[in-house]
């Protein structure tokens, strides 16, 4: 014979449901303040889970526009180094130009002239196949190969192509790496083709050639030795302004990773001084419910006695 009525079994699981319910919301709020964690699960919160997963990906994206934003800053950087040097060596060459084209200048100071002008070439010809600081080559376009290559008879022809490619760094904005070696090194002088190569190392032979007239061959060079100085400035300024673009895309960057990071914070972060409230209510009311269950379940057993 059963001494326990089904309406006392009935408030026995009541109870004993209830209780349990209160032992895992104190549980849940004692881990979210010991984590720092508000949401462990989707279904925890499921609208705020769906928020955190755009975030989430938002945070992907935005690494991963940083992380091209900060190669792209490095390649400018290593060109406009690279550029700064072109530009100084033709500037020198110019100022050799104009010695050269001296009268009081004599055989043995433009045979001088013409060794500084192959160590020039040579220093010129190692910037154009400068490598980026992950070992591609800066002004080769998208080509992997070397940017110029040099023949036996020393004629540098480019040797790369003429896309310059372009890197994503932001939602619909794309910034291209560099510029290519032809944009560099090539122009037209008169209307004809030629680079800074071949107008150096014209130079170089003008100031050996026995016959001709050398000194008027060096102001004949001058107008290709300006062309050059135009084109590498050209393209210093464009690598600049470049620059000056990418510097400010990642302040932009940092400010919507910022504001993203404070989005998610906010979202599933652990707000502890709520919770500490809401944690003390619940172990107030587990507290109460095992108290009344101890008094009522004891008269309910002794009444079945």
């Amino acid at each position: 014979m059963s001494f326990v009525s089904n309406s006392t079994g009935a408030f026995f699981e009541r109870s004993l449901t209830q209780m349990g319910s209160l032992r895992k919301d104190v549980e849940r709020l004692q881990t979210q303040i010991a984590t720092g964690v508000r949401i462990e699960r989707g279904s925890d919160d499921p609208v705020a889970a769906s928020r955190l997963r755009a975030l989430a990906r938002l945070e992907t994206r935005g690494a991963t526009e940083a992380e091209n934003a900060a190669r792209l800053e490095q390649d400018l950087a290593e060109a406009g180094n690279q550029i700064e040097g072109v530009v100084s060596i033709l500037q020198r060459a110019r100022e050799l130009a104009v010695l050269a084209a001296s009268d009081t200048t004599g055989e043995t100071g433009r045979a001088a002239i013409a060794d500084e002008l192959d160590q020039m070439s040579d220093e010129l010809f190692a910037r154009s196949n400068s490598l980026s600081i992950t070992g591609a080559p800066l002004f080769a376009g998208t080509a992997g190969a070397p940017a110029f290559v040099r023949d036996a008879n020393g004629v540098v022809t480019y040797n790369g192509n003429g896309q310059s490619g372009a890197i994503p760094v932001a939602p619909g904005t794309e910034i291209e790496r560099g510029v290519t070696g032809a944009q560099l090194f090539e122009f037209d002088v008169g209307g004809a083709p030629t680079s800074s190569f071949a107008v150096i190392a014209d130079l170089a032979i003008a100031m050996r050639s026995a016959g001709g007239d050398p000194a008027q061959a060096a102001r004949d060079a001058l107008a290709g030795i300006d062309a050059a100085i135009d084109t590498a400035n050209r393209s210093q300024t464009v690598i600049g302004t470049r620059a000056g673009w990418v510097e400010a895309i990642q302040q932009d960057q940092q400010t919507r990773a910022i504001d993203v990071a404070e989005k998610r914070s906010q979202i599933a972060d652990t707000d502890v001084a709520d919770t500490i409230v809401r944690l003390q209510q619940a172990l107030t009311a587990l507290e109460a419910s095992q108290a009344s269950f101890t008094r009522v379940s004891s008269l309910t057993l002794f009444n079945a006695l």
